[in-house]
């Protein structure tokens, strides 16, 4: 398992993940902050990211808020 910060950025032009750190990371994504379509997206960039299904990804921490605690298992 591994846990990572995330700093949120919903309605951006692109989808994009940036790595800052082995930790930290900025995920833009397209979706709007409404209804938890942007949570939703940003688990899925992540997964993408790191190459593991979206059910290993889950926020446990900041779902209203840009700041964010992401645990990913596998």
């Amino acid at each position: 398992m591994m846990r990572v910060f995330v700093r949120a950025k919903p309605g951006a032009k692109r989808r994009e993940v940036e790595t800052i750190d082995a930790t930290h990371y900025v995920v833009a994504v397209r979706e709007p902050a409404r209804e938890g379509k942007a949570n939703r997206a940003i688990e899925a960039a992540l997964a993408d990211h790191f190459g593991v299904p979206s059910s290993r990804v889950e926020i446990v921490s900041g779902h209203h808020g840009r700041i964010k605690i992401v645990e990913i298992v596998g």
